[in-house]
């Protein structure tokens, strides 16, 4: 396949490019400047912006999926809006592309009762706050859009660097559990989630999670 990776310098879209490239995928990287990544075979950089909707759609063209990990940045004072107007402008992209869109967002939005989101709970980590409820809000705004093919990934509670182990459960809308405490997963075993789902598509149209 051929993938376009956004955020593929960062923690979840670094562990994308590792994935996609290990299994023999043609990797394109939007990045802001090259010489990040390490050199694959297979991986071609560009240089470009996500908010210049249409150079992003030319870049996006012909290849087989978008993988979005955009993020804005944890330390963004301006997180909340940069995070929304980041993402609208990638699914603009994604649209006018005519490209598959995946989507990386948080776990922020997972359900931990009826009605009631991860995010919204007390104890919910201050310094991720704006980030969850800007991830919420464009997972939203994906179901509401019948305009282009999509799927989101929500990691589970706890995301950390591990192995890739290749086990896991996969979910839907509900935070998965490990007995009491909330389930984890490695990025390795996220992106490889990632890939699979790009190769796979079994959940268009709609959100999954992951965990062990």
């Amino acid at each position: 396949m051929k993938l376009f990776i956004i955020g593929a310098t960062g923690f979840v879209g670094h562990a994308l490019v590792n994935e996609a490239v290990a299994q023999g995928h043609e990797v394109t990287a939007l990045v802001r400047q090259t010489g990040k990544l390490p050199s694959h075979t297979g991986l071609t950089e560009i240089i470009g912006d996500v908010l210049d909707v249409h150079s992003t759609a030319a870049a996006m063209a012909g290849h087989d999926e978008i993988l979005s990990a955009f993020n804005a940045g944890w330390s963004n004072p301006n997180l909340y809006q940069d995070f929304i107007t980041g993402s609208d402008a990638i699914i603009e992209a994604a649209k006018l592309s005519g490209v598959r869109l995946q989507m990386v967002g948080g776990a922020g939005s997972l359900f931990v009762a009826p009605g009631v989101q991860l995010v919204d709970t007390d104890g919910f980590p201050q310094e991720y706050l704006q980030g969850a409820r800007a991830a919420r809000d464009v997972l939203t705004q994906l179901q509401q859009r019948t305009d282009l093919s999509w799927s989101y990934v929500s990691p589970p509670a706890l995301l950390a660097p591990g192995q890739r182990t290749g086990s896991f459960r996969v979910g839907g809308d509900s935070l998965l559990m490990d007995g009491d405490t909330p389930a984890n997963v490695s990025v390795e075993d996220l992106a490889l989630a990632v890939v699979n789902e790009a190769e796979q598509r079994q959940h268009s149209g709609r959100r999954y999670t992951i965990g062990y």
